[in-house]
């Protein structure tokens, strides 16, 4: 067995005190919480015991019921099992304030603050997670700087901004987000999170690329005929339809998740693994990619509106018949686009990006197909099976690689087979932390490589502001309605044409 190779070793973080806006909400429960947990579990933690975890949000709770609200999220959602043990230690660094709305709630927060480090003996770092909505960032940033609760960057002791995704509904309001950031705090000081980063597979994207020379060397339009990214969700929009119904799929999964994997697949070599040249090489390509404009809309992106349909054997309802969403909307919940990327490397190879809801199953997946085998040899009659490599995101992580080979026997029969490497057989299922396990702990470490730049929304946004003014006539490329459990509407088909034989299966 080859020996483990660290490049990079994770060592446990500088104590710092966490701040959960919004603490009593979906997110704190079902992610954030289970994954401080985790860092802190017995064992070896990442996160230095006595950090300190502070709820703020404005629905009142004591910190007695915090605490079993937090021990009941975690005991739900937390890969690891809650050990009595750990979860006392993990118990006592949690504190709850319910101030958000009130007039003085900020100078209530400094104050907690000062005692919670003066108690557990930290020191003043401080990580504000606004788990908020869009609207709200800019008020909650210029209220802490107004407390006094914001350090300036280089000072002794640091302070951090988390924000969630979206930055924004459009490019106006993405770029107002920013200012408004950029007005209080350094650009050191922002975290942008987008958890698709933190998947294993996601990050394992660079080390395929770039630590194993066969794939470095086949990357590019000399031998990658086209490209398939595909997320897909079983799920309607749930409880969702408030925040959906003025979103859409590809404002909610396109402009951030799905960009995100185009990048870090298609980005050239950073000149190191430092996060400003890995940041820098995923810009160039948001830089390079040809913008679509309302005249080619209709031949480069196709959107659509799941119908009632069977869903895992059960009937749903259309999405239209939702409850919260408005009468006559216009909202897409699948949308395909084919993107061309104006660089040497990847000149005229079709990228083919597809998202929605109410699909078959979940899963998320990458598809490089490779050019067909020359008419000559085992292939005079074109029929042989290209090659592919299948990047598998969720929910069974690992790749394959699709290659020919002859199967045993007398004759010369030639038959596809796949190399397949599973992550949880290969390396145990245990292994692998939840996505925002790795983030929060990188944003205690103060390393940006998984987040986006300002720049970086900007740029994605401007990509996605060409498609939704080249939609809002609503003529252009009209909805076109799919049966909820099926693979989205006949436009995607259209659009992918014959390449490859269509979209693939993730």
């Amino acid at each position: 067995m080859d020996e483990v190779l660290t490049v990079q070793r994770m060592r446990p973080t500088t104590p710092a005190t966490i701040v959960i806006f919004g603490a009593s909400g979906d997110l704190a429960q079902r992610k954030l919480l289970p994954a401080l947990y985790n860092l802190v579990h017995c064992g070896g933690g990442m996160m230095p015991e006595n950090s300190a975890v502070l709820g703020f949000a404005r629905t009142p709770m004591s910190q007695a019921e915090f605490r079993k609200s937090a021990r009941d999220a975690v005991a739900k959602y937390s890969r690891l099992p809650v050990q009595a043990d750990c979860w006392t230690r993990f118990a006592d660094s949690l504190d709850y304030l319910g101030a958000l709305a009130a007039p003085d709630g900020f100078a209530q927060l400094r104050t907690r603050l000062e005692q919670t480090e003066k108690r557990r003996g930290l020191p003043p770092n401080r990580i504000y997670y606004l788990s908020v909505p869009p609207a709200a960032i800019g008020d909650s940033v210029a209220r802490l700087a107004a407390a006094g609760l914001i350090a300036p960057p280089g000072a002794a002791h640091f302070s951090r901004v988390v924000v969630e995704k979206p930055i924004g509904h459009d490019l106006p309001s993405g770029l107002e987000i920013n200012r408004v950031l950029l007005e209080h705090l350094d650009e050191s000081q922002v975290f942008r999170i987008d958890h698709y980063l933190g998947k294993e597979t996601v990050q394992n994207l660079m080390v395929l690329r770039f630590a194993n020379s066969i794939f470095e060397r086949l990357w590019g339009s000399r031998n990658v005929d086209h490209v398939q990214i595909t997320v897909a969700e079983t799920d309607g929009v749930g409880t969702r339809a408030g925040y959906y119904d003025h979103s859409g799929a590809l404002r909610d999964m396109v402009q951030n998740h799905i960009l995100q994997l185009l990048t870090m697949l298609t980005m050239e070599a950073p000149v190191s693994l430092d996060a400003g040249a890995i940041r820098e090489a995923k810009l160039n390509v948001l830089r390079a990619i040809r913008p679509i404009r309302r005249a080619e809309a209709n031949l480069m992106t196709v959107r659509g509106r799941y119908g009632a349909g069977k869903i895992e054997g059960r009937e749903v309802p259309g999405y239209l018949a939702e409850a919260g969403v408005a009468a006559g909307s216009r909202t897409e919940t699948f949308v395909a686009l084919k993107l061309l990327i104006d660089t040497w490397r990847w000149s005229g190879v079709p990228f083919y990006l597809r998202t929605g809801k109410r699909l078959p199953r979940r899963a998320s997946s990458i598809i490089v197909r490779f050019k067909d085998v020359p008419r000559i040899l085992f292939n005079r009659e074109g029929l042989l099976t290209p090659n592919r490599l299948t990047i598998r995101i969720a929910p069974d992580e690992g790749f394959s690689f699709d290659v020919v080979s002859k199967q045993p026997g007398l004759d010369v029969a030639i038959k596809p087979v796949r190399m397949n490497l599973r992550y949880e057989s290969e390396f145990g299922a245990a292994s692998s932390p939840d996505a925002y396990e790795r983030l929060l702990l990188d944003v205690m470490d103060g390393d940006h490589t998984l987040f986006p730049s300002g720049e970086y929304v900007q740029k994605s946004w401007e990509l996605v502001q060409g498609i939704l003014d080249a939609w809002s006539d609503g003529v252009s490329v009209p909805i076109e309605e799919y049966p909820a459990g099926s693979w989205g509407p006949s436009g995607a088909e259209r659009l992918i044409g014959a390449a490859g034989g269509g979209w693939r299966e993730p």
